[in-house]
């Protein structure tokens, strides 16, 4: 490696750290600034925009941001409250499987924030310290990201593995990562079960409630969302979004089932012309008539790609729900699920735009320095992913920056789909939303930001989870693939 490709390299991490600083939009608009001083001051050719995984975001943000507007969301989190409230006891394993499930079906992680205080209300109820479901359920609601079907970072790992000869569908990653994944958050939750001391037992939450004001603040609130009316009209909007769902998963498992379309491809230094129809004209018949031929002309078919499946599904179905369901455009766009989604397209944008400048004009490189390593231990990648993933708190962005490098570094796409869960690490540092909202959502004040930063109540079971995930998801690609 080169001084020039060390200083180029500070740029790209330096821009990723001073974004994760700022936050929200600030980090795909500070990777811009790194991506202007390696085009414009050093030069290298601009890598290509992740615009199919944009378009992708925007569809699947879009269709969920209308059902939360129809209060289609109201429903689903009403139907998890009423679980969790049925089996308080069992709280620290069901709370990470309800958020898990809810980002599953939407494709985001910011969906939860209305289970997040009613979690720590029914485990204060029930006695529980709420930092052991809290602190699992806040990670469960990042690693459903990889094992929802409008995800950006599944769909980003197909596209991209098809892309490179690995052929795989949604369907086929999902067998892979909800298993693994589920595996994973039940063990972390199993380590979080007896996770610090009972609420009784513990000295500083006692001294809290020796005072009759924080004791008020940390019981009173009742979060609760059973007492609100669900019409039917949110309910039918539910029913749209998991048909849509439903469809999209079909055309991925019946890929024989899309539209396919005829294609034309000149081949050059060939001696005749096929015309669109499989008649060949010699190329001298050509000269004849005047037309200069240049190759053989190729005729042949080729599917819808998923990418455009699902933007063309989910786009349907938000103007169905806008039609027949009383969702109002204005207040989808002002909801958490839309803004949180378009937050993470300009993330994406930046970051994978950024990370493909420098990778592909160093790919040559970056062979000669990674072939030895990857080709002995091709699963360390594992941990590339997540180092990358602690800088950009983004999933997504990782697949799409991270991936066509692993292909290129000539590892298996078996290996990479049994790595796909390590791209989530951004728990690490606790500076993403989810998680600070949950330590704001704990009135015992048991989940915690820690003095030194690391020691957080997050820590344990990402940890835990992430390791576990990956293992189990590494081993079930290495058996059906």
């Amino acid at each position: 490696m080169t001084i020039t490709m060390i200083i180029q390299l500070l740029i790209v991490l330096g821009a990723l750290w001073v974004g994760s600083r700022y936050g929200s939009l600030a980090l795909g608009a500070i990777s811009g600034i790194g991506l202007a001083l390696l085009v414009f001051g050093f030069g290298l050719k601009p890598g290509t925009p992740p615009t199919d995984v944009i378009y992708i975001i925007i569809a699947a943000v879009t269709c969920a941001g209308i059902m939360q507007a129809s209060g289609g969301m109201d429903w689903l989190i009403q139907i998890a409250e009423k679980l969790l409230r049925k089996h308080p006891d069992r709280i620290t394993f069901l709370a990470p499987l309800t958020t898990f499930f809810l980002t599953v079906l939407v494709g985001t992680g910011h969906v939860v924030y209305t289970l997040m205080p009613i979690i720590c209300d029914i485990a204060l109820k029930k006695g529980i310290r709420p930092e052991r479901p809290c602190g699992v359920a806040s990670i469960a609601s990042q690693v459903g990201i990889t094992c929802s079907p409008i995800a950006a970072a599944v769909v980003a790992f197909v596209s991209i593995s098809n892309a490179n000869g690995f052929d795989i569908t949604i369907p086929r990653v999902l067998m892979i990562s909800i298993p693994a994944c589920i595996c994973g958050l039940m063990a972390a939750a199993t380590a979080s079960y007896r996770r610090g001391l009972d609420l009784d037992k513990d000295p500083e939450f006692q001294k809290k409630i020796a005072d009759p004001a924080q004791r008020d603040y940390i019981y009173g609130g009742g979060a609760t969302t059973l007492d609100k009316e669900i019409p039917q009209s949110a309910k039918n909007a539910v029913f749209i979004f998991l048909g849509a769902l439903a469809v999209i998963v079909l055309f991925a498992a019946l890929p024989q089932l899309l539209p396919s379309y005829t294609t034309v491809k000149v081949v050059k230094g060939a001696g005749d012309v096929m015309i669109v129809g499989g008649t060949k004209i010699s190329a001298a018949a050509l000269a004849k008539a005047g037309i200069v031929a240049t190759g053989l002309t190729e005729t042949g078919t080729i599917a819808l790609k998923m990418n455009l499946v699902i933007q063309i599904v989910m786009i349907s179905a938000a103007a169905l729900m806008i039609i027949f369901c009383k969702a109002a455009p204005k207040k989808a766009v002002a909801g958490p699920v839309w803004q949180s989604g378009m937050v993470a397209v300009v993330a994406i944008y930046g970051i994978a735009w950024l990370a493909d400048t420098y990778f592909s004009n160093y790919m040559d490189e970056m062979q000669d320095m990674l072939a030895g390593v990857v080709k002995a231990y091709p699963w360390s990648i594992a941990f590339v992913f997540f180092m990358v993933s602690v800088l950009i708190n983004s999933q997504g962005a990782v697949v799409v920056a991270m991936l066509p490098l692993a292909y290129k570094l000539g590892i298996p796409g078996p290996v990479l789909l049994g790595v796909l869960p390590a791209v989530y690490g951004y728990f690490f540092i606790p500076n993403y939303p989810s998680d600070i909202a949950t330590v704001n959502f704990d009135r015992s004040g048991t989940t915690i930001i820690g003095k030194y930063l690391l020691n957080h109540s997050f820590m344990m079971p990402g940890l835990i989870s992430v390791f576990t995930s990956t293992i189990v998801a590494y081993l079930l690609s290495m058996i059906f693939y």
